[in-house]
């Protein structure tokens, strides 16, 4: 077995369960406080984006793990709203949505492999945001974000052994940005 076969099945996994810890924890607490309604939506958004970039570059690991992260994003997106987070929070999904799509229809998984390690900087970055402004921080899920700084370190390196530039800035960013989440998030529990 290859070592990028081991590092896209982990990644895969990694991918399938990172964003089920916040899902649990809203479903559980029903408590929003602290969860960004706009990176769980645009992280669905770009998980979709990234499967279709897998199928596109027929990397099957890739596809499934994005794909079912993009589902659980989009369940984390619900229960946020469901649970207090205000609809005018969303800011940059429907925009990134929109730009995804375009550029996967107009350039195909070239134009996608540019775009969408930018997208974890658009779909992170309003996380971060709220870690640091919010007081409350109760509805955070550590766990999400530690797996997502896992995912990245994961995904950097399956790409720095396919030689995949686009998956390697991805990993970069997507570890950049979770951890400090994390820390912050840490620290509000102290």
């Amino acid at each position: 077995m290859s070592a990028a076969t081991i590092l896209g099945g982990v990644g895969a996994v990694i991918g399938l369960v990172r964003a089920l810890p916040q899902l649990v924890r809203l479903l559980r607490t029903r408590d929003a406080h602290g969860v960004s309604l706009d990176t769980a939506a645009t992280s669905s958004a770009v998980s979709f984006g990234w499967a279709a970039y897998g199928l596109l570059t027929d990397q099957l690991p890739v596809a499934l793990a994005t794909g079912s992260s993009g589902l659980v994003f989009a369940l984390v997106t619900l229960f946020a709203l469901r649970f207090g987070r205000p609809l005018t929070e969303l800011r940059a999904a429907p925009i990134w949505l929109a730009v995804l799509v375009a550029v996967g229809v107009l350039a195909g998984s070239n134009g996608l492999g540019i775009v969408l390690p930018v997208s974890v900087l658009v779909a992170n970055l309003p996380q971060l945001v709220v870690a640091f402004r919010e007081s409350d921080l109760r509805g955070l899920s550590p766990l999400t974000w530690a797996l997502s700084a896992a995912d990245g370190m994961t995904w950097g390196t399956y790409a720095l052994v396919t030689g995949d530039r686009s998956i390697l800035v991805y990993g970069l960013l997507q570890l950049a940005t979770s951890v400090p989440i994390v820390v912050r998030r840490l620290a509000w529990a102290r």
